[in-house]
């Protein structure tokens, strides 16, 4: 099939973590005409078939960059501006229809408010979740929520090990380490999961919820693991309040954490999903045992007995 005859697929956040996995794998693929858009095009010619310029606070420049487009997958970066999400998602979502876009693929997060009853607030999920009706309303022909988990890169970057007053390295977390809670994957992966779904509209094209996930885990196993290679890491748990002290933005991530603890990562029984991302991607996501070996530097206080 020449590349004339292929389905344009335009990525929002094509530089991100979640936008760069889903133009890789959609490359890699070779089923789909490739379109990312970006701030900065010039930055990054080499990155799709097609660089296009497009920002979600300028809805204007959207028309232009999902025309022709048969999928557009959707991210929004909450840190950027969380009060803006709904309604840059809501704008994209217009316009995406406007332009004939058949297939809508929404990155989503679960409803922690739906789930808890009101009892959790973590607006960064939540935001997300707010979105998925605007997508469900819209009338796309296919629309798919893809659903990130706890990125495993998350533990060698904003919630990597600190030191601790003792002197080892490891975890403070408002989070009973005992119980089975973090729904966690390599987020590169999820570009898979969303090259998949594009693929394979009948099995994951009517609502669908896929999540990525390669394990489920409480944190003493995320722990075992690390210890397992030689990584001598500790985790003890402070009260939520005692951790919401600890820095800027920390009452956010303590309360997502009580919601872990209280009704999991993605609060409810979601084996049927997963096992359908599996399946739609094509491979099994990545344990975590498997991916550490790979990604996480050898500590300073590993043991060099492996």
């Amino acid at each position: 099939m020449g590349t004339t005859d292929k389905k344009l697929i335009a990525v929002v956040g094509a530089t991100g973590q979640q936008g760069g996995a889903v133009v890789r794998a959609l490359r890699a693929g070779n089923q789909f005409k490739v379109r990312a858009l970006t701030r900065n095009p010039a930055k990054h010619r080499e990155l799709a078939d097609e660089v296009v310029e497009a920002d979600l606070n300028r809805p204007e420049t959207l028309a232009s960059a999902f025309k022709g487009a048969h999928g557009v997958f959707l991210v929004t970066n909450f840190q950027e501006h969380g009060a803006e999400e709904l309604k840059q998602a809501t704008a994209a979502v217009r316009v995406a229809k406007d332009a004939g876009v058949k297939h809508f693929v929404w990155s989503t997060l679960p409803d922690v408010e739906a789930i808890s009853r009101g009892k959790f607030h973590v607006p960064h999920f939540t935001g997300k979740a707010n979105v998925d009706r605007v997508v469900k309303e819209a009338g796309f022909a296919n629309h798919t929520f893809v659903v990130a988990p706890f990125y495993y890169q998350n533990l060698i970057g904003v919630l990597g090990p600190q030191k601790q007053p003792n002197g080892s390295a490891g975890w403070t977390l408002p989070l009973d380490p005992t119980v089975k809670s973090i729904h966690m994957g390599d987020i590169s992966e999820l570009g898979d999961v969303v090259a998949g779904a594009f693929a394979h509209p009948d099995q994951a094209g009517h609502g669908e919820y896929l999540p990525l996930v390669g394990d489920f885990v409480s944190f003493n196993e995320i722990i075992d693991t690390l210890k397992q290679q030689g990584h001598n890491f500790s985790v003890q748990q402070v009260p939520k309040e005692v951790f919401s002290d600890f820095f800027p933005g920390a009452p956010e991530i303590a309360e997502m954490f009580a919601y872990f603890q209280a009704h999991t990562y993605l609060g409810s029984d979601s084996r049927d999903h997963i096992a359908l991302a599996n399946k739609v991607a094509g491979r099994q996501a990545t344990k975590f045992s498997a991916w550490i070996r790979v990604n996480f530097p050898a500590s300073e206080n590993a043991n060099s007995a492996r």
